[in-house]
């Protein structure tokens, strides 16, 4: 068992979301789905909680209504060694979402995902300031990562 687990609150929709994800990433699934009974506080068979994994991550979601939304306070960062990847998730999420910027966007459910190339860490943490300079402007222009622009930025093309 996992000491440190996301517990995400959604308002109805905590199974949609977690086939939603698990859709997505590699090495996903629906751990475990608990109904409410006959004593509530939901409907008597609806779902009140849902256990998932992606990529191996245990996470949580609970049915618990309206009263709490999610933030850009919050963000799941996912570290995508190739383009294909970064495209696949940022494809995928941004189904019915919404894009934001330097890689970040915010899903169908309103929560906020930071879809990042590995190369990025490596190229705009370089010792040589002027070539991670131009990796962090070349960034900050772009809404989804991309990573050949963010290597000619590096390399002084473009």
């Amino acid at each position: 068992m996992q000491k440190i687990n996301p517990f995400l609150w959604f308002d109805t929709q905590a199974e949609e979301a977690a086939n939603f994800y698990t859709s997505i990433f590699k090495n996903s699934k629906i751990n475990r789905i608990s109904r409410h009974g006959e004593g509530g506080p939901g409907p008597k068979g609806s779902v009140m909680v849902v256990s998932f994994e992606l990529n191996g991550q245990e996470f949580v979601a609970l049915n618990g209504g309206p009263m709490f939304k999610f933030t850009e306070a919050i963000s799941f960062l996912v570290n995508c060694d190739t383009q294909e990847e970064v495209d696949h998730c940022w494809a995928k999420l941004t189904e019915g979402g919404q894009e934001i910027q330097c890689g970040w966007l915010k899903d169908k459910f309103g929560l906020c995902w930071q879809i990042v190339p590995t190369a990025f860490g490596r190229l705009a943490n370089d010792p040589d300031p002027e070539k991670a300079g131009r990796v962090m402007q070349a960034m900050m222009k772009m809404v989804k990562m991309d990573i050949k622009i963010l290597e000619d930025a590096y390399a002084g093309r473009g």
